[in-house]
Order: C-alpha cells, then structure tokens, then sequence
C-alpha cells in the first residue's frame, strides 16, 4: 500500500462506518462509490485514485442509470485517448 494514499484510505473508511450508516442507501453503481474509492486508491495511487474517485462520485446522481463500474486496471491497453495502442 501506497504511503501517500494512507491518509485518503483513513478518510474513505471514516466515512464508511460513521457517516454511511446514517443515511439510506443511494449508491447506484457497483462497487458503491466508497469501495470504488478504496480501490482507485490502492490501484492508481493518491493523484489518479483520487481523480478516479471524484469523476465516480460527479456521476452518481439520480439521472444515471449506474451499474457495474469497476476500477480500471492500471495498465489498460485502452488509453485515455480511447485509442487501442496493443
């Protein structure tokens, strides 16, 4: 595990058990946002993982179908770009 992402990973899971529960479940994807957080950051590292994470939560609203969104791997041969550079 990332050093740099210790201190995220602590926030996610803080959220996790004490403000999670609290709230009814809205999540729309799967993994919920929380665990697609966890594992950006462990994959990608505190700057994408981060990044990853942020996008993941701006799409989940009421107006997205969501679904299963995993994180992708951190050597997609699918780039950014959308082209295929295998």
């Amino acid at each position: 595990m990332k050093l740099f992402t210790l201190p995220l990973r602590l926030l996610v899971r803080a959220y996790q058990v004490a403000l999670s529960p609290l709230m009814p479940p809205s999540c729309r994807f799967y993994p919920s946002c929380s665990n697609y957080a966890l594992e950006a950051l462990r994959v990608h590292g505190a700057a994408k993982g981060s990044w990853l994470a942020a996008r993941r939560v701006c799409r989940c609203h009421p107006w997205n179908a969501g679904g299963f969104d995993p994180v992708p791997p951190k050597h997609s041969p699918t780039t950014a770009c959308g082209c295929n550079h295998s």
